[in-house]
């Protein structure tokens, strides 16, 4: 399981950063989604997958017994989501803005602010 993990991964890595070296900003943020949505995913392979061990004390015990999966790689995922999401939201308004003032998505073609 671990070992298909690293390949998607990485799979999203390299995807992302072909995309972000495209000359289209749309391009570049489906590059910076699929950046963030793979590090997202190596913080929680890196947590460590357990099936059914939940990080809960139950009542009566002292701490947790056996192998359990680490929350705090999940608070760190939930976290880093929102500010994906922020970001993103933010340079969509960004590129709409400029596709407004400049006709065309092409970065090339938007090397000035002069009209």
């Amino acid at each position: 399981m671990h070992l298909l993990m690293a390949i998607t991964v990485g799979m999203m890595y390299a995807t992302g950063l072909y995309m972000m070296l495209r000359r289209s900003i749309v391009k570049l943020l489906i590059g910076l989604v699929l950046l963030s949505h793979g590090s997202n995913l190596l913080i929680f392979t890196a947590a460590g997958l357990s099936e059914g061990n939940p990080p809960l004390i139950r009542p009566g015990e002292d701490g947790m017994v056996g192998p359990h999966t680490d929350p705090l790689p999940g608070a760190l995922i939930l976290t880093a989501i929102v500010i994906s999401f922020a970001i993103l939201a933010f340079a969509c308004v960004l590129v709409k803005r400029g596709y407004e003032e400049v006709g065309t998505d092409d970065q090339n073609a938007m090397n000035t602010t002069d009209q």
